[in-house]
């Protein structure tokens, strides 16, 4: 009998899209960090045999400064997919020509540095819209992997706002950032999108706890590593026995900074777990990829995708903002 699966990505913010985020006006000088982070990732990757789907920036990929380590990436036989051109969290404040532009602009970016164009695609921060939908059904992808189902996203916005330096225009731009209440009633499976067009797309969401809707991702467990490695363990192997009552094959998120310490990426400090250094999130990243590959076949997101659609296991059909049968749906969750 083949065992479960589970996807494996890493969103390649970069240092200057962070502090943009944050409303550090040094953002402007597009610091990078990846020319060095990427060969490192890459030989702690293939120490463990796994492949992912690196969601890239297109400004990133039309930067030649970053142009030789993003080609090791599709070299070492990881998926690129997109992650948008100029990576703004507030991508459903964009009208549906300027979604198209930037979709596009950010393919033929990733397209000249590593030859292939993208098939998958995640909205920064989360961030998402029909129009963004029917833009990626336009172009072809095979999926969506944006959705992040958890009612804490209020929280997060609050604790961002805390920290942020911004202009009133900067955040009232920024007001829905991480969502609200209603996103945690969306489904943990991936899922077709029934798009007001007629078409469809397959949505993959970052998995978080069933029930609860708690975040997993590895972010999250290194937060709570800070505490108690004991702690971290604990709540991903909870999160893990619930998805496996569930049924859920999950999709787990990783980031840069889940690696890098504040040496490495300076002035992120207002970054949650920033006062960890390199080696111990090293450490502790090693261990939660280490449980997560006890129980399932890691695997990128595209193969991932193709291996539920082959099996027959993406089922749901959901129309765009249909929250109200989301909720009488949802509430035992999952299928």
């Amino acid at each position: 009998m083949s065992r479960p699966r589970a996807a494996l990505s890493l969103d390649l913010d970069n240092l200057w899209s962070y502090l943009k985020t944050h409303g550090d006006r040094s953002w402007s000088s597009y610091p990078t960090y990846l020319p060095h982070f990427i060969p490192e990732i890459l030989e702690w990757l293939q120490r463990r045999a796994l492949k992912l789907t690196f969601f890239v920036v297109g400004r990133d990929a039309a930067d030649d400064r970053n142009a030789a380590s993003l080609r090791l990436l599709a070299s070492a036989g990881h998926e690129i997919g997109n992650h948008s051109y100029d990576h703004e969290p507030w991508l459903q404040t964009y009208a549906a020509d300027a979604l198209a532009a930037e979709i596009e602009r950010s393919e033929d970016a990733v397209a000249a540095v590593v030859g292939t164009r993208p098939r998958g695609f995640r909205g920064p921060g989360f961030s998402w819209s029909s129009e963004l939908l029917e833009v990626l059904a336009d172009r072809g992808y095979l999926y969506d992997a944006t959705t992040l189902p958890t009612f804490i996203g209020p929280i997060g916005r609050r604790y961002y706002f805390s920290r942020a330096v911004l202009t009133p225009e900067e955040r009232a731009v920024r007001a829905r950032l991480y969502g609200g209440l209603a996103d945690g009633f969306r489904p943990l499976k991936p899922f077709f999108w029934a798009l007001p067009s007629g078409r469809r797309l397959i949505e993959v969401p970052v998995s978080t706890m069933p029930l609860l809707k708690t975040p997993f991702h590895l972010s999250y467990l290194l937060y709570l590593g800070r505490f108690s490695e004991g702690l971290m363990r604990a709540y991903l192997q909870a999160a893990l026995c619930a998805c496996r009552t569930a049924g859920l094959e999950p999709s787990f998120l990783l980031h840069p900074l889940d690696f890098l310490g504040p040496s490495e990426a300076p002035g992120l400090a207002f970054f949650p777990g920033m006062d960890l250094n390199r080696a111990k999130k090293l450490h502790l990243a090693g261990r939660a990829l280490d449980i997560l590959a006890a129980h399932y076949d890691l695997m990128p997101l595209g193969a991932f995708v193709e291996a539920l659609a082959r099996d027959g296991k993406i089922r749901r059909v959901l129309a765009v903002g249909d929250v109200g049968r989301e909720k009488r749906r949802n509430r035992g969750d999952p299928d």
